[in-house]
């Protein structure tokens, strides 16, 4: 018998931002693989249902485990909070895949489901500061060297991205979120907006709206993310705001500015001709 495996991402936690796939794919599920974290938001949706749960730093034991159990007929899901693809446990179960050797077509058939990232959730919160380009870079070096880190972020901040700032501090790690807005500093002034959003759209949430220069007087913590502005962001009635741009070739009437063109690339004082997108 052909097992399913699915690969689950539940949004930030509450059931309503989780999308019906994967709900479906849950109830529909004979096991449920996952975090005891993440395992306590879905427990209304898995009475009845076989449990495997464990503890942080288990995420093999966990992505094997998935897979042995699909592979041998069930039908699993092992499920991640936010997406799976983002910083969840899609990437290692196809590293557990590999290993055994697995190939399309054989048991278990693999699906991924989406969920709504914490960026999304978070963003959502404070405002609209994901209009234009951004990226997301974590601050645990449990994995990632701290200089491979600390290259990223000096490449985001330098580059002027939106940055969001995924596992800024733990209990044993203090140091990374303040080597971040020293590096941050150097390209971006103190009063760029920060947002600071902890346990989004669950029972603890808390959102925060300040600046590079203050953002670490507050508590920051594994479940907070850090939100940090370009230099285009600004605040407006107490929400982030990142602009897209479109002051840059039309007026507020939608009337097009001077020497631009609908359609056609941005014509700056690099590039007089304009070619079309």
């Amino acid at each position: 018998m052909r097992g399913v495996l699915s690969v689950v991402g539940i949004g930030p936690g509450a059931q309503e931002h989780a999308t019906p796939a994967a709900l479906a794919a849950i109830a529909e599920a004979d096991l449920v693989v996952g975090y005891t974290t993440y395992i306590k938001l879905v427990r209304h949706l898995i009475e009845g249902k076989d449990i495997i749960r464990t503890g942080m730093t288990e995420e093999i034991g966990r992505a094997r485990a998935a897979v042995e159990r699909a592979r041998d007929g069930g039908n699993v899901v092992l499920i991640s909070s936010g997406d799976a693809g983002a910083y969840g446990m899609a990437g290692l179960v196809f590293e557990v895949l590999r290993d055994m050797g697995w190939k399309r077509g054989d048991s278990p058939e693999l699906r991924l489901i989406p969920g709504m990232t914490a960026l999304n959730s978070c963003g959502s919160l404070v405002g609209a500061p994901l209009v234009h380009d951004f990226c997301a870079i974590s601050l645990s070096d449990l994995l990632t060297p701290w200089p491979v880190i600390a290259r990223r972020i000096d490449a985001a901040a330098s580059a002027d991205f939106v940055i969001g700032l995924y596992n800024p501090a733990s209990g044993r790690r203090t140091r990374q979120i303040v080597e971040a807005q020293t590096i941050i500093r150097r390209y971006r002034e103190g009063t760029t907006p920060v947002a600071l959003v902890k346990s989004a759209y669950r029972k603890l949430q808390q959102a925060v709206l300040t600046d590079l220069d203050h953002c670490l007087e507050y508590e920051i913590g594994m479940l907070t993310t850090v939100l940090v502005g370009s230099s285009q962001t600004f605040v407006f009635e107490g929400y982030m705001v990142t602009p897209r741009g479109y002051t840059n070739k039309y007026t507020s009437d939608g009337d097009v500015l001077p020497g631009q063109r609908p359609g056609f690339s941005l014509v700056t004082g690099s590039n007089l001709s304009g070619e079309a997108e």
